[in-house]
């Protein structure tokens, strides 16, 4: 029989010179937290400040230096305690002033936020997001590595690798360089970073896909998703082994050498490869429904994803919702809160009216966030 996941619990967060937070020190009981405020107030800064336990650059996509208190020294530090099964670990990250990017788990050095995913695992949803299916490919594909980064710490510096790697030859080409070895050399290491990636993306869509397929709910307001990779990578690993299509990439770069100078990129790989999505019940492609369809398409994609992290990890993540509940009527958002409170992992959210939580359980923890500060709220009417 598989064990039930753990459920990692954030219980205390400190910041120093975050954002708009000069000093916070704030401790936390529920799995399901609730911060209200009006706009500006800072309610999405202590999102972002969660998401940076994951690799990558948060919520935001900011650069680090932009986290920095404005007015203060230059660096900013964020530290959790998290408990999980009774044992408590502090994890921390900051920016020192000079640039430095620092990590640390129980106070000693760690490599970098990788190391936080034995601890937890952090997902979100942004507002930022809601025109992820009729946006650019290069969202979805961002969208693409965060889903595979949720089961695979790895995922992000192998993709980080090969975007390198990629930069390396449209250099090279644009040069011109005479010598056939530099170019030989990128190209090999492209198509086995390249094929690594498509195959992590391919496995973590094949896996959602089949957790979606077998608890479909056609009455569920969150309808379920069709998804699949668009690449030719991705195709061609379907059918053959890793080695076999490293060594075709591998073919088909030197061959288009003079099409990629010409083109001034890449053109074929798995930065090339895109996330098709398609409304289940209706199957219709996702850019073609109604606004209010990918938001409910888009929340039952997340709610998935949280359910195979689960899965594949042995732990339920962080979930993190910026301003979700308000794109949901009164009917929606109870079952909303019925489904993220099913994940068992601890859930953050984020509004600007507190009445948009009063359906909310009661065991929920509900916030009031003003500038700098974070305080309990006198209880909801129901």
């Amino acid at each position: 029989m598989t064990s039930a996941p753990t459920a990692p619990r954030v219980r205390r967060l400190t910041l120093a010179d975050f954002r708009s937070y000069p000093t916070l020190d704030c401790r936390f009981e529920s799995a399901m937290i609730a911060l209200f405020g009006e706009n500006g107030a800072g309610k999405t800064n202590l999102l972002e400040a969660l998401s940076l336990l994951s690799p990558g650059r948060g919520l935001r996509r900011a650069e680090l230096a932009e986290c920095a208190r404005r007015g203060g020294a230059g660096g900013f530090a964020v530290s959790i305690e998290v408990e999980t099964d009774g044992a408590v670990a502090q994890l921390g990250h900051g920016l020192t002033p000079a640039g430095e990017r620092l990590f640390r788990i129980d106070r000693s050095p760690a490599t970098s936020a990788r190391d936080f995913a034995d601890y937890v695992r952090v997902l979100w949803l942004t507002p930022a997001m809601d025109g992820l299916f009729s946006g650019p490919a290069g969202d979805r594909r961002r969208f693409l590595d965060r889903l595979a980064l949720g089961v695979d710490a790895e995922h992000g510096a192998r993709a980080n690798r090969l975007e390198r790697a990629l930069r390396n030859r449209n250099r090279l080409l644009e040069e011109g360089v005479a010598d056939r070895r530099w170019l030989d050399a990128a190209e090999r290491e492209i198509a086995a970073l390249g094929v690594a990636v498509a195959a992590a993306r391919r496995e973590t869509v094949s896996r959602l896909a089949a957790l979606i397929a077998s608890g479909r709910d056609e009455a569920s307001p969150f309808p379920w998703a069709n998804v699949t990779i668009e690449g030719e990578l991705e195709r061609r690993l379907a059918e053959e082994s890793a080695l076999v299509v490293e060594e075709w990439y591998r073919d088909e770069l030197a061959a288009s050498r003079r099409r990629d100078a010409a083109a001034g990129r890449t053109l074929i790989g798995p930065q090339a490869s895109d996330l098709a999505v398609r409304h289940g019940p209706k199957n219709e492609a996702a850019r073609a429904c109604s606004t209010g369809e990918q938001k409910a398409l888009l929340m039952g994609l997340t709610l998935a994803h949280a359910k195979l992290v689960a899965a594949m990890t042995g732990q339920a993540p962080l979930v993190l919702l910026d301003e979700v509940a308000a794109h949901f009527d009164a009917k929606r958002r109870v079952a909303l809160f019925h489904e993220l409170e099913t994940l068992g992992g601890q859930i953050w959210m984020t509004g600007a009216d507190p009445l948009l939580f009063a359906s909310l359980p009661g065991s929920a923890e509900i916030l009031r966030v003003t500038p700098g500060k974070v305080e309990r709220a006198s209880p909801l009417p129901q």
